[in-house]
């Protein structure tokens, strides 16, 4: 690890955090402005699985290989991070309360859960009773698993992103920047940002979403003062998003991408004309809009 009290050592964490950046910037202008524009365009669910296995692969190792470089390189300020921010007065009151009346803690997180539950339940009741899809904030239609396979890979996706995304926003990427900029505002703020526009595929409402996401896990990072718990926050909320709401809306699970191997637009068209070439691949570029589906994706 590296000590900024020596000016070598503190270029050289410049330099760590300058190359993760270029690493950021670069992958969410790609995916933003080539890949996911490509991938609403997909008519089969087999070019629909190769680019999500490519992002699962990508996002682990590149996610992945940023945090395990910045943790390598400023992983010893993780902790006085977290102790500095905890020491800010209102987190410290907050805390205080928290640990005085337990209950109302336990509480507060039962009551957050049966929430985030009602919420889910009513919006698939609602829209299996009016037929309509569930209002996504941002895009991020085109993402939903629409079979069995694609189911696959939207849960191994979520576990992913609970992974690697809080490891690296929420524990390496702060503490580098902390061992930079020696400031702790600074820290949580950049991080926070820099995760919300790595969403901006999905739109100036997803980069708005995913950041108040980001908040939250940031809050519940600082409170509890266990990655280990965001982590699993934050895969809980994806797999609500890329598994649970595909599966109880779009019954997803009981299609066979291997029978159905092209995308079928969820609510039928009827016609009264034969159908031409042109209309046929209008069609199926239709075809591509999911079935229905609101995933917070962070």
């Amino acid at each position: 690890m590296l000590d900024p009290e020596n000016p070598l050592m503190l270029a050289l964490l410049w330099v760590t955090l300058l190359g993760v950046l270029a690493a950021l910037a670069l992958r969410t202008l790609r995916r933003d402005k080539r890949e996911y524009r490509r991938f609403k365009r997909f008519r089969t669910t087999r070019r629909r699985q190769l680019m999500l296995r490519r992002w699962l692969l990508i996002s682990f190792f590149l996610f992945g290989g940023l945090a395990l470089a910045s943790l390598l390189a400023s992983g010893q300020f993780a902790t006085p991070l977290l102790a500095e921010v905890r020491a800010w007065p209102w987190v410290t009151s907050l805390l205080g309360v928290l640990s005085a009346r337990p209950g109302v803690t336990a509480g507060v997180i039962a009551g957050l859960a049966v929430g985030v539950i009602a919420v889910t339940v009513v919006a698939i009741i609602s829209v299996r009773k009016e037929g309509d899809e569930v209002v996504s904030v941002g895009d991020v239609q085109a993402i939903l698993p629409r079979n069995r396979q694609e189911l696959v890979l939207g849960g191994l996706l979520s576990l992913n992103a609970g992974l690697v995304e809080e490891l690296l926003f929420r524990l390496a990427l702060p503490a580098l920047l902390f061992a930079t900029t020696g400031n702790a505002i600074v820290a949580i703020t950049v991080s926070l940002l820099l995760f919300g526009l790595m969403h901006s595929y999905q739109g100036l409402a997803g980069i708005i979403v995913t950041t108040v996401l980001g908040a939250a896990f940031m809050a519940l990072y600082v409170l509890t003062g266990s990655i280990l718990i965001t982590i699993i926050a934050h895969a809980l909320l994806d797999l609500r998003s890329l598994v649970l709401i595909p599966m109880a809306i779009g019954r997803v699970h009981r299609i066979d991408g291997r029978r159905t191997p092209f995308m079928h637009s969820p609510k039928p068209r009827p016609t009264s004309v034969e159908p031409t070439a042109d209309t046929a691949d209008a069609a199926e570029v239709d075809a591509v809009a999911p079935a229905a589906g609101s995933p917070d994706v962070a």
